[in-house]
């Protein structure tokens, strides 16, 4: 349980000035912020992928040029959410949805057991690192980005990709090469610092009206609920305050965008907190950064949401929240097990 931050009316006042200035900061930080940022590493922020695949992702990430560790997670997370037993209703199985019938041509023994298990992370994360080399290698001389020639012939084949000398001009097709070339930014480790959300002050405005509020597990903020929130529910009531539409659960909203270092924090960023430091999808708990050490959330039941520090044993880390890095989540809501976080 985190300890309730009192102040009186003339504090609160004064923090609240506090807030508005960091947030107008944002703005004004932003051009030498995005400025100076490199280019990004092969690493894997902390946590994005669950620890028992992390190795995995990372060594077979770098199979080949045209792959890398964070394209390689974002497809798994997109296809499967990191879960090694789900079937699609079109028989695609396992951690990396092959069908069987793809699995028979491409699935390798990654693991060097003797065989080639479908269900097998062992063998199905090597398999789809393997996947898309051969198919980066099929169209390797189509002219473009080779990273979205590589992911369209994931998705269309690569004879489409041949006809049209780089990404087919189908919707779906195209979706999908910016879905997963924008979420593979969440899975990077960022190299250098990384830009403020323009979004920033709208949700921190938002978060700060419903300052008092009785928290409601699952609370939406709907009418019928009262105006009550759970925590993942008001992040995402702020952030779709400004536009920008993010999943439902907290483990799911650490995907929204790049993470930024605890010393890199700006105002409007997502801060997550979990039992398990090495697994993203074990966060249960997320707030909205206000600055200084602090948070606006809905802790549990019998609080209000109210202001807490972030700086607790169960802090996992930051998520900074883009419009497109929000857009190419996987839609998971059917397979919520229950509609808020922290009870």
């Amino acid at each position: 349980m985190r300890r309730f931050w009192k102040v009186g009316g003339s504090a609160l006042a004064v923090f609240l000035c506090f807030v508005a200035l960091l947030v107008i900061g944002t703005y004004s930080a932003a051009a030498g912020i995005a400025g100076g940022a490199g280019g990004r590493a092969l690493g894997l922020a902390k946590g994005a992928v669950p620890s028992k695949y992390q190795a995995l992702v990372q060594k077979w990430g770098v199979l080949c040029p045209t792959l890398s560790p964070a394209v390689l997670a974002a497809q798994l997370y997109s296809e499967s959410g990191w879960n090694p037993t789900v079937v699609s209703p079109a028989d695609a199985r396992g951690i990396a949805q092959f069908i069987p019938g793809t699995w028979a041509t491409h699935g390798i023994d990654g693991d060097g057991d003797g065989d080639r298990d479908i269900w097998d992370p062992n063998d199905a994360i090597p398999s789809a690192a393997s996947y898309d080399c051969a198919l980066a290698e099929d169209v390797r001389k189509v002219p473009g980005d080779p990273v979205a020639n590589m992911l369209a012939a994931y998705n269309a084949g690569p004879g489409a990709v041949f006809k049209y000398q780089g990404v087919p001009p189908y919707k779906e097709t195209q979706g999908y090469v910016k879905a997963i070339t924008t979420l593979a930014k969440s899975f990077e480790r960022p190299v250098g610092r990384v830009a403020p959300s323009q979004q920033a002050a709208g949700a921190i405005y938002f978060a700060q009206k419903q300052l008092g509020t009785p928290y409601l597990w699952g609370g939406n903020g709907t009418p019928d609920q009262d105006g009550r929130f759970d925590c993942s529910g008001l992040t995402k009531a702020a952030y779709e305050s400004v536009g920008v539409t993010l999943p439902r659960v907290a483990n799911d909203q650490y995907n929204a965008g790049p993470h930024p270092s605890r010393e890199e924090l700006l105002p409007g960023d997502l801060v997550f907190f979990s039992d398990d430091l090495t697994n993203s999808r074990e966060i249960r708990h997320v707030g909205l950064y206000v600055g200084g050490g602090y948070m606006i959330n809905a802790p549990y039941t019998g609080a209000v949401i109210r202001f807490d520090k972030i700086d607790t044993p169960d802090y996992f880390g930051a998520t900074r929240v883009t419009k497109d890095g929000a857009e190419a989540l996987p839609d998971r809501t059917a397979d919520a097990k229950a509609p808020g976080d922290t009870p």
